[in-house]
């Protein structure tokens, strides 16, 4: 009689930060495929491991930084869609820069682990977010349905690798 199924193991799959796929070192240039990883990322919370689910197939993958990419923002709601097609309420508080590159990061699915989740934001979701901000007495803030909400204080890296120089403080 069988005991369940075999441990997860890595098998060669890794997210990488930017939200590009690989197998074995080799990028994975299907779209098609990319798309069917992204939407199936799941998070086991019991073993704490990434694991990618196609239909009945279920591997462990590597994350780099975030398992999860915050693809839109709608800022009338307040809510962002991930890369796995789920919705929640952003929350600003836990808006961060990666240490990685200062690209923006937020805490998702808390239903998951109390900690949270982290969850990278795309050029596009990025830019949405951008394009709400307004600046307070109180400091920066973003427009979400219709109240100015004050942002955590997202100062960047003074030229991080790969960025343009002198972006610091976001407001």
């Amino acid at each position: 009689m069988s005991a369940g199924p075999p441990p997860l193991r890595p098998f060669g799959l890794r997210l990488h930060h930017d939200g590009h796929w690989s197998h074995e070192g080799q990028p994975i240039t299907h779209l098609r495929l990319r798309e069917a990883f992204d939407r199936g990322v799941r998070f086991l919370p019991e073993e704490r491991k990434y694991v990618v689910q196609l239909g009945r197939f279920r591997g462990e993958i590597e994350v780099e930084e975030a398992g999860f990419f915050v693809r839109d923002l709608d800022r009338e709601t307040g809510e962002i869609t991930l890369s796995d097609g789920t919705r929640e309420c952003l929350e600003l508080a836990t808006l961060r820069c990666s240490p990685r590159d200062d690209a923006l990061l937020c805490t998702v699915k808390r239903n998951l682990l109390p900690e949270g989740l982290p969850a990278r934001f795309t050029h596009g979701a990025h830019s949405e977010l951008l394009a709400g901000v307004e600046h307070t007495q109180e400091g920066p803030a973003l427009r979400i349905a219709g109240k100015a909400r004050l942002l955590p204080d997202l100062s960047f890296r003074e030229n991080p690798a790969g960025s343009t120089p002198g972006r610091g403080k976001l407001g």
